[in-house]
């Protein structure tokens, strides 16, 4: 059986002496938002030396020091150094989505009897969940537990922001474990059927946030089918189609440079992978869906979800623009593995539905477990 990129990883970290006790977390300032709102910066290590720091800012992720192989610690996510620059960036970096990640052709869907109109923000579509959502606003901190590593982010959108039904109360939970996992738990309740369909869009480089590209990033993705675009909107045709044979192949690992720029439709239409993959069906279980590694850092991520799809996008997007510590970013920088419903998935039958009837709960959770190969 042919070796896949890093199956040695799991289980090779070597925890490093000085963190033989856990750090308590630690808060301190980040800057204020438009309204002069003050926002911190809330970061917890774990036993091996792990650290993450998350913001109350769009319930975001802003830093992720993980120790390579030589025990240094690596910035492993793009971000900003203020409030402001995230309030006015346009990649999402680190972001919490909702009510809905990726898009809805034209910003329309119906539930029920009633037809929704979203603002349009992305050519002609909806993209997550519309401008000035989420990822800008202050979350309450409902809860910090800080012997497991975990905080939790509160909000209520309210029933008619951005054209979407309901008051919907979510709740996302950061936790950082002992085995170096940064998980995220998702939940919502609405009191109006509405659309679920929460991700997270931080951008990874395991060679460090100021390395530049991540092409020659190794990827797997377990996903053997895709959903093809028609065409450079990037809404799903409603076609799942198999990746056997075709450059949106992941199964046994490649670079993400390899075949990134290669001439086929798919990639021309959004300049490079820019895709929803659809998963194994696992009964709603959350299941290994993903591992990336850089040989130059010797960290490995796997990613795990209980989402039935998810989108693998490789900054394509990412204008130059100054990011943490005056480090200038450029496309492909950051790549994100953002767990989902099918994009579009309201508006095609084809697709599970993302609609979350009134009263029910919303909850999923989505893992990033890190690791170093020798």
């Amino acid at each position: 059986m042919k070796k896949k990129a890093g199956d040695d990883a799991v289980g090779a970290w070597r925890p490093l002496s000085k963190y033989k006790e856990k750090i308590k977390m630690e808060k301190k300032p980040f800057g204020t938002v438009n309204d002069g709102a003050e926002v911190s910066l809330y970061s917890f290590t774990n036993k091996n030396g792990v650290t993450m720091t998350v913001t109350e800012l769009g319930a975001t992720l802003v830093s992720l020091l993980v120790p390579d192989r030589d025990g240094n610690p690596v910035d492993v996510v793009l971000g900003y150094d203020t409030p402001q620059e995230y309030i006015a960036g346009g990649c999402y970096f680190g972001a919490v989505i909702a009510p809905n990640g990726n898009r809805i052709d034209k910003g329309r869907f119906t539930i029920g009897e009633k037809t929704y109109q979203l603002p349009i923000n992305d050519n002609e579509n909806n993209l997550h969940s519309g401008p000035h959502g989420v990822d800008e606003w202050v979350w309450n901190v409902a809860k910090i537990d800080e012997e497991a590593n975990s905080i939790s982010f509160q909000v209520r959108i309210p029933d008619g922001n951005n054209g979407f039904p309901g008051n919907i109360d979510t709740t996302v939970t950061y936790t950082l474990t002992e085995d170096n996992a940064v998980t995220l738990h998702y939940e919502a309740v609405s009191d109006a059927d509405t659309i679920a369909n929460m991700t997270n869009h931080t951008y990874f480089n395991l060679a460090g946030h100021a390395s530049g590209s991540i092409e020659d990033h190794t990827l797997i993705l377990t996903a053997d089918h895709y959903t093809p675009v028609i065409d450079s909107q990037a809404i799903p045709t409603g076609e799942i189609a198999p990746v056997s044979g075709t450059p949106m192949d992941f199964l046994t690992g490649k670079t993400i440079g390899l075949d990134v720029d290669a001439d086929f439709e798919q990639l021309k239409f959004v300049g490079g992978y820019d895709h929803n993959y659809v998963l194994p069906d696992n009964g709603g279980k959350v299941q290994k869906v993903a591992e990336a590694y850089c040989e130059e850092s010797g960290i490995c991520m796997e990613t795990f979800t209980d989402c039935c799809a998810i989108q693998l996008y490789v900054g394509n997007g990412i204008s130059e623009q100054t990011g943490k510590g005056g480090v200038t970013y450029r496309k492909r920088q950051g790549f994100c593995l953002e767990s989902q419903f099918c994009p579009n998935a309201i508006n095609d039958p084809a697709f599970k539905s993302p609609i979350l009837k009134k009263g029910e709960k919303y909850d999923t959770q989505t893992s990033y477990r890190f690791s170093v190969k020798n």
